[in-house]
């Protein structure tokens, strides 16, 4: 059984680009654009906060990839994890490693492809990220019940659990 949000979702009665020429939306078309943009002024507020340290919220997120993968991961293993592309990675990896944050490490199984570590550096720069980012994170959900992070977690989770899935083909 289907509610009517759900039936009006699959009919798509007015398309987006209408909707938004007309300066209407709906829910769904909010919770995307919130999606995006929530996404992106975390990150801008978090490198403008990591700046002083010489960090970005991209390093942050490669080096926080790389502890919490299996010790010695694959590179392209850990590309996937941040959905991006090998080459990006490599890029990164390239500043990290030249910071002494980051080792790669020859694949002794595979001479293509690297192992992936933090040293200890690395560990104490992400440590430091770490501090400024948590302190951010609590001020922006401060008010928020326990409840209500899990119910936003939940949601967001099948949303990318779905993307990572691939969106089924429309019936057009």
């Amino acid at each position: 059984m289907t509610s009517d949000g759900e039936a009006k979702r699959r009919r798509g009665v007015k398309s987006s680009f209408t909707l938004y020429r007309e300066g209407r939306s709906t829910p769904e078309i909010r919770l995307t654009v919130h999606m995006v943009l929530t996404a992106r002024r975390w990150r801008s507020l978090l490198d403008e906060k990591l700046r002083p340290i010489d960090q970005s919220s991209a390093r942050m997120e490669a080096m926080s990839a790389i502890l919490n993968s299996p010790p010695l991961s694959p590179q392209v293993d850990i590309a996937r994890r941040l959905r991006i592309e090998g080459p990006t990675l490599t890029r990164m990896l390239d500043s990290l490693e030249k910071d002494s944050l980051v080792e790669r490490l020859p694949d002794p199984h595979d001479r293509r492809t690297n192992q992936l570590r933090l040293t200890g550096n690395g560990e104490a720069e992400l440590a430091k990220i770490f501090a400024i980012s948590d302190a951010m994170r609590a001020r922006l959900l401060d008010g928020f019940t326990d409840e209500q992070i899990l119910q936003v977690n939940a949601v967001l989770e099948v949303l990318l659990a779905r993307l990572d899935a691939g969106l089924p083909e429309t019936e057009d």
